[in-house]
């Protein structure tokens, strides 16, 4: 006789927002207003998830009224009426807001207009000194205009490319927004990009100006750039203008301008009304093989999705304190800029991650009084190894939520926020993409947080989970699909004339539904967990993991620094899974260590995906913003030249790449 399985019982959250938290979240509000004016389902009374469920659905199943009530919940300024809201669904190619015209910078400078606003910091910028200096939203407005002035003056027009190569300060945002003020197309790398990684992507898009530094500080040091802006503007044709900013007091070199000849004036901005999907920035995937995709992101898309995302998703607004650790060549920095435009001030960073020690973002947050801090999976980990204990030595009080990205949270991380953060703390692991610019599923203020979980799908975001056969499946690992247009998708990627590129890149799949490249499970609570690429997966045996589970196991040992797993189909038929590992400093690859390496992944996720060899390595290569390479690494490791393999000015070290070269020399 055989018995029934019994239930199992649902997991108990982490965390539960309380009553007044929920009440005053701007998601709350937004639901009542757009059940009442919008045709919305009403809220559920005392049941925030059920509340939250029913206006995703209506916000993917309605997206006119869902998106005209979002612009007018924050007054977004068409300067001339849009005639519908969406014209066109197809995938791509949708049309958002046929005939409005607007400004993003406009709305991201609008919070100086209120004189009871207009000496409160816009920005607060802190170097390595951890000692913050404000901006005023009365400055940062009369810079932004005195620059959009000169762009003219220079002969930008609307559509021309404007680039920076900068670290996160004021300037950066200064120029961002004059840019987008005068219409032009903002594009930016950070100055740790070599030349040739620069090149790669200032090369397609043809900027006529460049705003460039004369070097930096990092871990304490100064790095110099000098040469690499000469090279830039030998190899950059189209730049009529090279604009100096002297970060390590450097004079100008011959020909260019001065930042400060340039700002000095206190100018009204004037703002070009250009149509919703006029360019307003460029940005660039990795680029691990071939150039970098360009991908073009429009001023209407974007103000009105970060708007969505800020507002209703982070319940940021005036009187709130916007960090997240970043730098100018990754999309979270574009999006930290737009934490202005909710009136928010922005925490802006330049240095290094962990200098002088592991605890100095959480110490920027304490002295900037930050109330959402955002940094990265791998810092939230590495603060764990350290010993780092920020709520016994810091002052966190103001810090409402910790949101991270660019790889999922391990359920440690989330752990260890609880315990060593704040018990009462909102942890949001979100999760987007560059090619967005935004998150598909994350951070909400009004649902629980289960551990190793992110709380929901956005609100407009169609995100499911769909089989090889393409068809959505709960509770089982799919492919992270989203299934209709969002308004911050890439209008096309820069050079791709007929869109073959982009379609490839997102629609090849699933023709007309975006095929993002993840790993996802939606769990019949609603929330969704990240198990890593796609592309990347571990397939032994048929059963499929991702390499996010590897590391989190692995990664807890305390003699591994950083790991990397790859799975080679071999010609033979047969199936190579190495796992490198970066030690510890004064550890050793010994068998004590071998075995419990072993075991950790036997016991905790599937014998099959025990690694058929572990290898040290000096290191573990990554892209230039920070994510694992995985993919080159493997086609290095089934014989791929390395000069097609990857292209080595996106990765940090690129030297490290000949290790895995030399490895599959050996191996064939």
């Amino acid at each position: 006789m055989t018995t029934a399985p019994q239930p199992v019982d649902p997991p108990e959250p982490l965390w539960r927002p309380g009553e007044d938290r929920i009440a005053r979240a701007q998601v709350t509000r937004f639901h009542s207003r757009a059940a009442e004016r919008h045709g919305a389902p009403a809220p559920v009374p005392g049941d925030t998830v059920a509340s939250y469920t029913a206006l995703h659905r209506w916000s993917v199943e309605e997206p006119e009224p869902f998106w005209q009530a979002l612009t007018e919940w924050c007054d977004v300024r068409f300067s001339s009426p849009y005639e519908r809201v969406l014209a066109d669904r197809a995938m791509p190619g949708a049309r958002w807001f046929p005939g409005a015209t607007l400004n993003y910078a406009e709305h991201a400078l609008r919070t100086a207009e209120d004189p009871a606003r207009a000496a409160e910091p816009a920005l607060l910028h802190v170097d390595e000194t951890h000692e913050p200096r404000p901006v005023s939203w009365a400055e940062l407005r009369g810079r932004v205009g005195a620059l959009a002035a000169e762009l003219r003056r220079l002969g930008v027009r609307p559509g021309d490319r404007v680039s920076g190569y900068l670290p996160n300060i004021p300037q950066a945002v200064v120029a961002l927004l004059a840019t987008a003020a005068v219409g032009g197309v903002w594009t930016s790398c950070a100055p740790d990009f070599g030349a040739r990684s620069v090149l790669d992507r200032f090369q397609q898009v043809e900027p006529v100006v460049l705003f460039a530094v004369d070097g930096y500080h990092y871990g304490g040091k100064r790095h110099e750039r000098t040469d690499v802006v000469a090279e830039l503007r030998a190899e950059l044709p189209t730049v009529r203008a090279v604009v100096h900013i002297p970060l390590l007091g450097t004079p100008a070199p011959e020909g260019a301008l001065e930042w400060d000849a340039l700002t000095a004036g206190d100018t009204e901005p004037v703002f070009e009304q250009v149509p919703f999907d006029h360019p307003l920035w460029v940005l660039y995937s990795s680029g691990t093989t071939g150039l970098p995709k360009a991908i073009v992101q429009s001023q209407g898309g974007i103000l009105v999705e970060h708007l969505k995302q800020l507002a209703l998703h982070c319940d940021l607004g005036p009187g709130d304190r916007f960090f997240w650790y970043t730098s100018t060549g990754w999309m979270m920095w574009n999006f930290l800029v737009s934490g202005l435009l909710v009136g928010s001030t922005v925490v802006l960073y330049d240095g290094s991650p962990g200098h002088p020690d592991t605890g100095a973002q959480w110490r920027i947050a304490e002295r900037t009084g930050a109330t959402l801090f955002g940094t990265s999976a791998a810092y939230v980990m590495a603060c764990r190894k350290a010993g780092v204990r920020p709520g016994r030595d810091f002052d966190l009080s103001r810090v409402q939520c910790v949101a991270t990205t660019g790889s999922p949270l391990p359920p440690d991380g989330f752990r260890w926020i609880h315990d060593e953060v704040a018990e009462n703390m909102w942890i949001a692991s979100v999760s987007g993409g560059t090619d967005v610019c935004s998150c598909f599923a994350g951070a909400v203020p009004t649902l629980p947080v289960y551990i190793g979980e992110l709380q929901a799908p956005c609100l407009g975001t169609d995100l499911q989970a769909w089989d090889a056969q393409g068809k959505p499946v709960v509770d089982e690992v799919g492919e992270l699909v989203v299934t209709a247009p969002m308004p911050s998708m890439p209008i096309h990627f820069w050079n791709d004339p007929d869109g073959s590129r982009y379609r490839d890149s997102y629609f090849e799949m699933f023709p007309g539904v975006w095929r993002h490249g993840d790993w996802i499970t939606l769990t019949s609570r609603g929330t969704v967990v990240i198990h890593g690429r796609s592309d990347s997966t571990l397939n032994r045996q048929g059963v499929r993991m991702g390499s996010a589970d590897i590391y989190e196991a692995v990664e807890r040992l305390p003699e591994i620094r950083e790991s990397l797993v790859i799975g080679v189909e071999q010609p033979d038929g047969g199936y190579w899974m190495p796992l490198f590992v970066h030690l510890a400093p004064g550890a050793t690859l010994d068998d004590d260590l071998l075995d419990r390496i072993k075991r950790t992944i036997r016991e905790e996720l599937s014998p099959r995906h025990v690694p058929d060899e572990v290898i040290e390595v000096p290191a573990v290569p990554h892209t230039l913003t920070g994510k694992r390479i995985e993919v080159p690494v493997k086609r290095l490791l089934q014989g791929t030249p390395l000069e097609k393999a990857v292209n080595p000015g996106s990765v940090d070290n690129a030297g490290l790449l000949s290790f895995y070269e030399r490895l599959a020399r050996e191996r064939n």
